[in-house]
């Protein structure tokens, strides 16, 4: 992920490139904040609980501490920020039917990027 002065954001998965769009007009907490992580190196793993989605731990990384934007239901390239509470700090990329939750039940996460380039390679 690159170039915190933009308002768009590469990110790279294994052989798959895609550009996604902060949505700072919606969201501009959660943007600032993901902002501060830049560049982010980390795994993604296959939601269990969430449908078509994977998830990135942050553990500790909680410099959200309110919902704006928020949702249950993200469509395929939507990518939330859960801010931690019920389940630990996450994002979550939908790449289908996604029904954002923890084995504690639903969750709702901040809706800031948006995958706008390479969605093809999104399909379940």
């Amino acid at each position: 992920m690159t170039n915190p002065a933009s308002d768009t954001v590469r990110i790279k998965a294994g052989p798959y490139a895609f550009t996604a769009q902060l949505l700072v007009d919606q969201a501009p907490k959660t943007c600032e904040s993901f902002r501060k992580l830049l560049p982010l190196r980390n795994k993604i793993i296959q939601t269990r609980w969430s449908g078509e989605s994977a998830w990135i731990p942050l553990g500790d990384a909680r410099q959200l501490t309110e919902l704006e934007n928020h949702t249950c239901y993200p469509s395929r390239g939507d990518i939330l920020w859960y801010p931690g509470g019920i389940s630990e700090s996450e994002i979550l990329v939908a790449y289908g039917a996604t029904s954002f939750a923890s084995r504690m039940g639903p969750l709702a996460g901040n809706h800031f990027l948006t995958i706008v380039d390479g969605r093809e390679n999104l399909a379940a």
